[in-house]
């Protein structure tokens, strides 16, 4: 079965040399100028990933990749050619599951899409997980808070899922890099702490003060066994 990968970039000449760098891998892009063709198209027929320029004519990147991550749990990676920390961090809130600076070089494009892809291939363990009020039934991809149901994004089940694995146990953010994202050689540690603290607002009962998913100053997070 062939990758399908929808593209959302408005600048011709960017969209022009990202899409020969994914298809040179072999696979197949859509690509789109506007946020109301992304929509669009990934309505018609859903993506395997899906890249977002920030900056788009219309609706703005953030919302293209808040209004995607409501229709499915697909990859998403947000694109900007902004330095400001703020829209990276304010991408990854809006749910997107990695970010890359322009000017970035296609091999490395081709190499976090590839690590994505495998990552959505790989979660799945049989093993089901309870810790006082936090239930996790990893087989049906479910969590509970106090009984409650909670939806978790891919990303923020995996992430749950290797701390529950290693419950008691300190996971740098280089730890949690390599077994959520796959990337041994590359990413962000904001991609952790954010993801970590959108979370916590779902499974913490005050995630100011989480019971749960705790930091271990200097070192990393770790999932709470002992209450």
């Amino acid at each position: 079965m062939s990758v399908r990968i929808l593209t959302v970039e408005d600048d011709e000449r960017i969209r022009t040399a990202v899409s020969l760098a994914l298809q040179e891998e072999g696979w197949e892009v859509e690509e789109t100028s506007n946020g109301e063709d992304a929509l669009a198209a990934f309505s018609r027929q859903p993506s395997d990933v899906v890249l977002i320029d920030i900056m788009l004519p219309g609706i703005d990147g953030f919302e293209v990749c808040r209004k995607i991550r409501r229709l499915g749990d697909v990859p998403i990676v947000m694109v900007t050619a902004r330095s400001d920390s703020h829209d990276v961090v304010a991408g990854l809130e809006a749910g997107a599951d990695d970010y890359l600076k322009k000017p970035f070089d296609p091999k490395e494009l081709s190499a976090r899409v590839r690590a994505l892809l495998r990552r959505s291939k790989s979660i799945g363990t049989p093993s089901n997980f309870s810790f006082d009020q936090l239930e996790i039934i990893a087989d049906e991809g479910l969590v509970r808070i106090s009984g409650k149901e909670v939806h978790l994004t891919r990303t923020e089940f995996k992430l749950l899922i290797e701390l529950a694995s290693n419950s008691g146990k300190v996971l740098s953010r280089e730890d949690l890099l390599e077994r959520v994202w796959a990337y041994d050689y590359f990413g962000d540690s904001r991609l952790v702490d954010v993801h970590v603290s959108r979370l916590r607002t779902k499974v913490e009962i005050d995630p100011a003060n989480p019971r749960y998913v705790v930091t271990v100053r200097g070192m990393g997070y770790k999932l709470q066994t002992q209450f």
